[in-house]
C-alpha cells in the first residue's frame, strides 16, 4: 500500500487549564489541520498527582490528550507555537503514513 508521511502530534493539558478551546480553534481555524480528536481520560496520573474519575462526580479536573495529524512542515509551524502555551513535555509527535 502506497502511504504519504505525515507528523502525529498529541498534546496533553487539564480540563481546568483553559486551554482546550484555544488550542482547537487555533488548530480549525488558523493552521486548518485536517482533524481534531480530544481524548478525555478517566484515569491517569502526572505531575500533578493522580487522576481518577467516579459516576458520582460533577466538577472534574480531568487530562486531556488532543490529537491530530499533517503535513510535516505545518506541524512543526502548529507546534512550535502551541508549545508557547503549554507546560514543558506535554506535546509529544512523531512521524506517520496516511494511506494515499
Amino acid at each position: 500500500m502506497q502511504g504519504n508521511k505525515v507528523v502525529m502530534a498529541r498534546i496533553y493539558v487539564m480540563e481546568s487549564s483553559g486551554l482546550l478551546k484555544k488550542i482547537v480553534d487555533y488548530l480549525q481555524h488558523d493552521i486548518k489541520t485536517r482533524g481534531i480528536s480530544v481524548f478525555r481520560a478517566i484515569s491517569g496520573y502526572g505531575e500533578t498527582g493522580a487522576h481518577t474519575a467516579a459516576f458520582t462526580d460533577l466538577s472534574l479536573n480531568l487530562p486531556l490528550a488532543i490529537e491530530f495529524f499533517d503535513a510535516t512542515d505545518k506541524m512543526m509551524v502548529a507546534l512550535t507555537h502551541i508549545a508557547t502555551w503549554v507546560k514543558p513535555e506535554h506535546i509529544v509527535w512523531w512521524e506517520a503514513e496516511v494511506n494515499a
